[in-house]
């Protein structure tokens, strides 16, 4: 009897899921709101309109990375942000183009009614 197991490749030598973003058409309202409704995720974006581009773990939260990546995979599938591979780091960059196409001036709306929540509630 031949049994076959799997082996497990050496991280090294693991390939990282392809990364998908959705077309600018069709980039959901709701799934963009749902995507801000998170403190941490509203942090990636506010660093992002601030910063255009910036490498995966240069983000100032407080999260474990792997809660990390699910926050960038919900704004991605959303369409709120693009990341790219290049070498061993992930880049993440603001869609503020797509997004004021598909919905102007929605994303500077919710940042400030953001900020002057932020803004009321500060001690």
């Amino acid at each position: 009897m031949i049994v076959e197991r799997e082996v497990e490749m050496p991280r090294s030598q693991r390939r990282r899921a392809t990364l998908t973003h959705p077309d600018t058409a069709e980039i959901d309202l709701l799934d963009v709101l749902h995507a801000l409704s998170d403190p941490t995720r509203m942090t990636i974006v506010r660093t992002l309109r601030a910063d255009p581009e910036r490498a995966c773990g240069t983000f100032p939260v407080d999260v474990a990375p792997s809660t990390l990546t699910h926050h960038f995979r919900v704004l991605r599938e959303a369409g709120v942000i693009r990341q790219r591979e290049d070498g061993n780091r992930r880049w993440t960059a603001l869609r503020l183009s797509d997004l004021d196409d598909r919905f102007p001036g929605l994303l500077d709306s919710i940042l400030d009614a953001y900020e002057a929540h932020a803004e009321a509630v500060a001690p």
